[in-house]
């Protein structure tokens, strides 16, 4: 008797004879490991913390967030309406609730309106643009100083009958855009719609500040050691927006940015997980019952699997103490392998049980049977896990070291508490599931047809390597969430902008001049659209800008600091149709040089609001309606141009510190802004996007710098771990297994599995992502320890006339396989599409993996069949 099988001897004996002891030791080891881990395992949310700070990109990055915290991780608020001066202020209001709510954010800003901004908004424009405004503005001077004496209804029609009737003599240039305006908002009342004359637009009808989209920036407070750090946060933010949103007719405000994104994504997947959660368990329940047949053998292994948890997650507490986005999967792997070590010492206790051994000889046959197979698969395993230690990609690093320590935990589980329960519930009757003489075709095909299937295993190996140039990895973690939630949504949407970009590219100068140059060489890049600086913020051509705004300011600024901004109320009806008469008196002469048409449509339009002011239930409230309509953002328009009027001459020097700091940092950095002038959901230009600034800028910071760097770390990381641990698993096996045949019978399978799993990916155009990624590891531990269970039974077990998939090893390895796939299929329906890949890959890999063990596996060892 070798020294292996009398260790395994004694260890029966032992097991059986304390087995009382062993139980409850075991229980109360792992109640201990639970509650230590319910007071010293935290989760460590932080995304940035998941690769090495080490790595150059990490140190770029670290130093721009020391220099410029305000933008770091922040949430960004995009806000959108029909007109600018409604977005404007929904904006403002939205800045003053965020900054009311200190407890949840650090800070807020907007980054193109601010009180300064709003004083020298003039100075912004070109001098083209300015003139053609100042144009605008003088001729419009008599309409907006009538209507600021006379703010009502009655007054504008009054100043616009003696536009129409005195041509090129009052708002002459504007009028055709004002009277289409107040169309729409007599018809769109009359018809209880929504809908604001924009003056803002009307007075400067082309100008790049009508924007009807503003960004707001709001950095939260975050507890990194809350499974979901940002919930505070984010929950504050959608109670903020739905209250402003209530207030305010066709306001949409989108929340998004990486913070708001990563908590979606987390919410994503604990909805799905839930369901998918509760339909797994049923699953291998049943799958496990109908392995077994038997519920004791189905509670002893259940048991010892949450034993197993238990005590993994206690040593993660232990050596670590948090557990990452990437180290908790921990859980999902345990099972998919601690299982197979529970199945295959249950399924050859019951067959010695069915074969009418005692309760002792069947648990020492079993421990016999299995164990060294079990050691060398949890020694295998355990490498390919701790060969990610060392890597630089941190997050995976943990989950190494997590799982490789599982390994062992599950065999130790697997060979001295399971066994014991066992002796304890002691299965007295057991039925074989199939004897020797009922063959099947299919149970000798692997034997019969060896030649076949080696030619067919071959073939598609070398096809195989035809696709592996077509693997890639899409290190944008937005492709990987859920493209219907509504971050992802506005998130990809700002990726289309040129000015709004999250994915604009930073650079830090230590002066003015090297700012300067370094943005005039940016800004010669194909994929660059424009660069901001410290220095772009001062206007250019200031002296002459400010000498057009001198002579507005004469002109204006009287009449403008004289409006009060409360809107009277006007007989309506009375109104419309003194104006109407005017129409009619106009279209009847063609006096005017407005088109007709557009005369008469208003005229119909009148018409049809009096008739709807004569049906409606409360007629005083759809004039109210229709004031507010046309003339309810005048004040907002003419308080932004009286404050612009009061624009100065100004330097660096002059600017706010609120201004900046965001552009000069206390230690006198200076940041460039970098921005695309593609869109950058398309992941080739948001690719060549960053490696063209790296080629200039090597230091450059931002999300597409980070993604392609954290992508390429993790591909390495990979490489590397698998390489290593590959080398290691086949030395391992050579000095194990003494034999190159043997070893090349558990490594040959596992590779056509892997490059069969590869090949279907890229032919259903799914991608290597940061989460399908995490499948690799238990693919391999799979075809490792399923390749050493049907070699060793081939080779140690084989009873004279007994074909490979007739005995429980077989079994054990099915149901193995199809527990831990059913186990994570379910994942593909969860509409995260990063961690429906994943459960995609591991339903392809595991039964890929599965074929290739009972299939090629025994068609390339020397076995033969038997008649």
């Amino acid at each position: 008797m070798s020294r292996s099988a009398k260790i395994l001897e004694w260890q029966g004996c032992f097991i059986v004879r304390f087995a009382w002891l062993i139980v409850i030791s075991s229980l109360l080891i792992s109640g201990l490991s639970l509650y230590y881990v319910k007071d010293n395992l935290g989760v460590n949310n932080n995304s940035a913390e998941m690769l090495s700070p080490d790595l150059p990109f990490q140190k770029n990055t670290k130093r721009f967030e020391e220099a410029f915290p305000q933008d770091s991780d922040a949430i960004i608020f995009v806000v959108k309406t029909p007109t600018p001066e409604e977005t404007a202020i929904a904006a403002a209001q939205l800045l003053s609730a965020l900054e009311n709510n200190s407890p949840y954010f650090e800070s807020s800003y907007i980054p193109e309106d601010n009180a300064f901004f709003r004083q020298q908004a003039l100075l912004y424009l070109s001098p083209a643009e300015l003139e053609k405004l100042a144009s605008n503005l003088t001729d419009a001077q008599p309409f907006i100083g009538y209507l600021t004496q006379n703010y009502n209804l009655t007054g504008l029609f009054e100043i616009l009958t003696q536009a129409l009737e005195q041509q090129d003599s009052v708002i002459s240039q504007s009028l055709p855009a004002l009277l289409s305006s107040i169309n729409r908002a007599i018809i769109d009342t009359a018809t209880n719609k929504s809908y604001h004359v924009s003056w803002q637009t009307i007075l400067n009808s082309n100008s790049l500040a009508n924007k009807t989209q503003r960004i707001v920036i709001a950095k939260p407070k975050r507890d990194f050691y809350s499974m979901m750090p940002a919930t505070a946060a984010v929950e504050k933010a959608r109670e903020i927006t739905a209250q402003l949103s209530t207030g305010m007719a066709d306001l949409t405000i989108d929340i998004t940015g990486d913070v708001v994104l990563q908590h979606e994504e987390l919410e994503s997947i604990g909805d799905g997980a839930i369901l998918s959660g509760i339909g797994s368990l049923i699953l291998v329940l049943l799958i496990l019952f109908r392995c077994f047949h038997s519920v004791k053998l189905l509670f002893a292994t259940l048991i010892t699997l949450l034993m197993g948890l238990s005590l993994t997650a206690g040593f993660a507490a232990l050596a670590i103490g948090h557990l990452n986005v990437i180290s908790i999967s921990f859980a999902a792997l345990y099972i998919g392998l601690g299982v197979d070590f529970a199945i295959h010492v249950s399924l050859h206790y019951r067959n010695g049980i069915s074969k009418n051994y005692s309760n002792f000889i069947a648990i020492k046959k079993a421990l016999h049977s299995v164990g060294f197979s079990l050691f060398l698969c949890a020694l295998t395993t355990a490498i390919g896990f701790f060969a990610f230690v060392p890597t630089d990609y941190k997050g995976v690093s943990e989950l190494g070291l997590i799982s490789g320590v599982s390994m062992f935990i599950g065999l130790g589980l697997s060979l001295v508490f399971l066994p014991a329960l066992l002796s304890l519930l002691h299965l007295k009757k057991a039925h074989a599931f199939e004897s020797s003489e009922q063959t099947s075709w299919l149970q000798t095909a692997p034997l019969r047809h060896k030649k076949v299937i080696r030619i067919i295993s071959l073939t598609l190996g070398v096809a195989c390597l035809f696709a592996t140039p077509y693997i890639t990895f899409d290190s944008n973690p937005v492709n990987m969430r859920n493209p219907t939630s509504p971050s992802v949504i506005a998130f990809k949407e700002l990726l289309t902008s040129t000015t709004d970009s999250p994915y604009a590219l930073n650079a830090l100068c230590n002066s003015t001049e090297e700012a300067h140059a370094l943005a005039q060489r940016l800004k010669q890049l194909a994929t660059v659209n424009s660069t901001v600086t410290l220095e772009n913020l001062v206007a250019p051509d200031q002296e002459e800008k400010l000498l057009i705004i001198e002579d507005l300011n004469m002109l204006l600024g009287p009449q403008l600091s004289q409006f009060n901004g409360i809107l009277t109320p006007s007989d309506t009806e009375k109104v419309l149709s003194k104006f109407q008469n005017t129409l009619n008196t106009i279209l009847a002469n063609n006096q005017s040089g407005i088109d007709t048409e557009t005369l008469m449509t208003l005229n119909t339009s009148i018409e049809q609001y009096k008739i709807s002011l004569q049906q409606s239930a409360n007629p005083t409230q759809l004039n109210n309606a229709l004031d507010n309509s046309i003339l309810g953002l005048l004040p907002h328009t003419i308080s932004t141009l009286s404050q612009s009027l009061g624009a100065y001459e100004f330097d660096l020097n002059n600017l706010p510190d609120y201004i900046s700091t965001q552009w000069l940092s206390p230690s006198g950095i200076y940041r460039i802004m970098i921005l695309p002038k593609q869109d950058l959901n398309i992941p080739a230009n948001l690719k060549r996007f960053a490696l063209d600034v790296q080629n200039v800028e090597p230091t450059a910071v931002g999300l597409p710098v980070g993604d392609l760097a954290s992508g390429q770390a993790v591909v390495n990381a990979f490489l590397m771990a698998f390489s290593s641990s590959f080398a290691l698993i086949t030395v391992l096996l050579l000095f194990l297994l003494k034999s190159v045949h043997k070893t090349l019978l558990v490594l040959g399978p596992l590779i056509l599995a892997s490059l069969l799993t590869c090949s279907v990916n890229v032919l259903l155009g799914i991608p290597f992502n940061f989460a399908n990624i995490i499948a690799l590891p238990l693919l391999l531990g799979m075809g490792v320890d399923s390749g050493i269970h049907i070699m060793h039974c081939l080779h140690e077990q084989l009873e004279d006339n007994q074909h490979i998939l007739q005995t429980s090893t077989a079994r054990g390895v099915t149901f193995s396989s199809i527990t831990t796939m059913s186990s994570f299929v379910s994942l593909a329906l969860i509409p995260h599409f990063g961690i429906s890949s994943m459960g995609i890959t591991l339903a392809v890999g595991i039964s890929f993996t599965l074929i290739c063990t009972l299939v090629v596996l025994p068609a390339f060892s020397n076995k033969t069949i038997t008649l």
